[in-house]
């Protein structure tokens, strides 16, 4: 195993020769607490030395998780293995399909002045002890679930542990039962209700939005202990079809607007309801930003007209930012939940982007379930297929959700 930084709580601790007697007393206690309590929690639970925070704020202003870079670690990861995970996808699945190269499974992130605490499935489900965690979003959220579901089933593997899924497939639920606790995803692609809610038949030629309406979604996860939002993949098209009225109504009103309009639209929306509806004692709330793609290998010096296929290394460039990840939008997240800190209530941005933005290598591309059968021409041409949307796991996902751990190990 890596060795493990020197772990100091607090302010940082010396010992001088003026000191009084008692302080040395003191500076002993605190040692054998820090000693006791890293025994307690396991190794690379807490925030290394540099971050010179208390213990109970191990994410201060002064470590910027999400700063960082990528260490290439194959003695401590992957986390768990593909096939350890009973509850595995096969969209994800990329050494079951075929994937040879499976270094894009020992990268680990590190922060620049701190450490990501290690994931801890036992300590996650005693924070989760009778509560709810729920992901609501698209397939990309989806794929974060799977990965804190596989984090959590191959380290606290049971029979107890079971899969329910409800509400015509849109809400999953893996259940720990020793410890009542629920890890759940809803599809809710665009937050806000559409043509597209279906979680099997959800691809329509054009996509409408009724702008004003999440409550037929919210019923499902308004009693949540977390919940953990992301919208961004579904609403990339220049323009979309907002409907006013419901698509029952023969009389309801259809008009196209600008998408990034549409889209503040949705999430004020979506910021109303949470207004009005979260108990600020109770749930915690966490946003994602947008996941990148790596559809188009000119953007990172590759051929015109490759993408992610075949790629096996990631991207070394500091600060890439691949023309997939629209600032825009995220801007716009920034905005809406700037305005409800205002209004008392926090939402904590989990900024997954630009460290994954380097992750070219990290996606399925051929290697995942083909839900439909090849055609010959297809099978000639791979990078017509590829799939450089979606993550491999183990893999990115899996680090989204260390920062999520961060957050609920450190309340």
């Amino acid at each position: 195993m890596p060795k493990t930084k020197e772990i100091v709580l607090g302010s940082t601790l010396g010992i001088r020769k003026t000191f009084h007697s008692l302080i040395a007393i003191l500076t002993s206690l605190l040692v054998v607490t820090a000693i006791y309590l890293t025994q307690d929690i396991g190794e690379g639970e807490l925030l290394s030395q540099e971050t010179n925070v208390t213990s109970g704020d191990p994410l201060s202003s002064k470590c910027d998780l999400f700063s960082g870079k990528w260490v290439f670690d194959n003695e401590s990861y992957p986390l768990y293995k593909e096939k350890q995970c009973k509850f595995m996808s096969d969209q994800l699945a990329c050494e079951k399909f075929g994937r040879k190269d499976l270094s894009y499974q020992n990268w680990r992130w590190k922060p620049h002045q701190c450490d990501l605490p290690r994931f801890n499935a036992t300590t996650l489900l005693e924070r989760l002890r009778n509560k709810r965690l729920v992901f609501v979003g698209d397939s990309l959220i989806r794929g974060q679930w799977v990965s804190m579901v596989c984090l959590v089933d191959s380290s606290f593997s049971s029979t107890l542990n079971s899969m329910q899924t409800i509400s015509n497939g849109s809400l999953n639920i893996f259940k720990v039962k020793e410890y009542n606790a629920s890890i759940e995803h809803y599809w809710s692609p665009l937050l806000v209700e559409s043509n597209s809610d279906d979680p099997i038949h959800h691809r329509v030629l054009e996509r409408t939005v009724r702008v004003k309406a999440i409550e037929k979604h919210a019923r499902y996860w308004d009693d949540a202990d977390f919940l953990v939002f992301n919208t961004y993949l579904w609403w990339r098209r220049p323009v979309m079809n907002v409907l006013w009225g419901s698509f029952e109504d023969p009389n309801g009103v259809y008009k196209k607007v600008e998408m990034l309009r549409v889209y503040e639209m949705a999430l004020r929306t979506w910021s109303e309801w949470l207004e009005v509806h979260v108990n600020r004692n109770k749930t915690k709330l966490f946003f994602v930003s947008m996941s990148p793609t790596h559809e188009r290998a000119e953007e990172w010096g590759g051929t015109n007209g490759d993408n992610c296929y075949k790629e096996t290394k990631m991207i070394r460039k500091e600060g890439y930012w691949g023309k997939g990840s629209d600032p825009k939008m995220m801007h716009i997240v920034e905005n809406v939940i700037e305005e409800l800190k205002t209004r008392g209530l926090n939402v904590e941005i989990v900024n997954i982007t630009q460290l994954s933005e380097y992750r070219k290598e990290g996606h399925p591309s051929i290697y995942r379930k083909q839900w439909e059968p090849l055609t010959q021409t297809q099978i000639s041409n791979p990078n017509g297929y590829a799939d450089c949307i979606h993550w491999c796991l183990p893999g990115v996902p899996d680090v989204w959700n260390q920062f999520l751990y961060a957050y609920i190990f450190n309340q």
